[in-house]
């Protein structure tokens, strides 16, 4: 009996890939384009995840036309595991599409311990980033985030942290995250004027949890950055899991980010009518959600984080209908705002 393991088969990415209609977006005023879809590793290519699922949804990604894929230092479970996955991942099938892949990372939550491994100081930030090339074991990221500003360090060290680590050649753009408007000004003027302009910001947008307020919108489109968006789907709230009340294997019954006090009835209520204008679209409640927030030409990506290949592929077809008519509009926001 022949007992070796039957030979691993390499992967070979689709050839059509770029042939799927997935939309490319400049990021600001910049040169790069991203894709309208990005690939989030939060929480979903830890360690109690396996290589063959995360394997699967990243090559599965890419060969749909997904080239953007959104990690920090800290995501795992646990901190750090999932930029070791990406490693693996990498070194295993992507060597020869690493220039075709816009690879992120972020710096600035809690990730080890002691007095300097949190925060936006440069010591975090320097740290920080050759310790996730390491861990994937790339030798720069396309853009490198400020995780948030820490409300303690001031804004010209961590700005300029971020300068130094792009003109080492460790990250090829700045980009910034979850910032207070007054903050995102003043960081965004100290990297125009040290000719490394902030190409992208990333924070929270969905149809419940909107943070592109008028304000950050006005900031950001007069220094020419983008807007990536997180959380479209408000942790599985705005899909059809909650429809009829709280499943017992639903995040909102063992997940510690979401709770079932989030899941009142008034929200439920909000639920079944925002499906209903799906279903008339031709949409799941999910597909609309992501489609809304494409629908907004201020945002250049949304990022998705499914957790197995069936959510990947249910959220994939939400690239094909990103416009609403004016009745649409009007009845998705009468809603929201019931």
């Amino acid at each position: 009996m022949n007992l070796r393991p039957e030979p691993r088969k390499p992967y070979i990415a689709d050839p059509s890939r770029y042939e799927k209609n997935m939309p490319y977006r400049r990021s600001g005023k910049s040169g790069l384009c991203l894709s309208a879809l990005s690939l989030g590793f939060w929480w979903n290519f830890g360690e109690d995840e396996t290589f063959a699922s995360c394997h699967e949804r990243v090559t599965t990604a890419f060969d749909n036309g997904i080239t953007v894929f959104d990690l920090a230092n800290n995501y795992g479970p646990p901190f750090g595991a999932a930029e070791e996955m990406m490693g693996r991942i990498m070194s295993r099938s992507f060597h020869t599409h690493r220039h075709e892949m816009v690879i992120t990372s972020k710096a600035g939550h809690d990730m080890w311990e002691g007095p300097y491994g949190n925060g936006s100081s440069r010591k975090m930030l320097m740290t920080s980033i050759d310790e996730s090339l390491s861990r994937m074991g790339i030798d720069y990221v396309d853009i490198f985030y400020s995780h948030r500003y820490d409300g303690v360090t001031p804004i010209e060290e961590t700005m300029q942290a971020l300068v130094d680590i792009v003109r080492s050649g460790k990250a090829l753009y700045v980009g910034l995250s979850k910032y207070p408007a007054d903050k995102l000004t003043e960081a965004l003027a100290y990297l125009r004027d040290a000719h490394t302009p902030c190409i992208i910001y990333q924070d929270k947008s969905n149809m419940l949890v909107n943070n592109l307020t008028d304000e950050r919108r006005e900031v950001l489109e007069s220094f020419g950055a983008g807007y990536t968006a997180f959380s479209p789907l408000q942790q599985g709230v705005l899909t059809d899991k909650y429809l009829n009340g709280i499943p017992e294997n639903s995040r909102a019954a063992n997940d510690k980010h979401l709770h079932r006090a989030d899941i009142t009835p008034e929200l439920v209520e909000q639920l079944r009518h925002l499906n209903e204008i799906a279903s008339d679209r031709g949409q799941t409640l999910a597909q609309m959600a992501v489609a809304w927030l494409l629908n907004d030409p201020m945002i250049t990506s949304v990022i998705i984080g499914p957790r197995t290949m069936s959510q990947l592929m249910s959220l994939l077809p939400a690239i094909k209908n990103t416009g609403f008519s004016d009745s649409e509009k009007d009845a998705i926001t009468s809603i929201l705002n019931s």
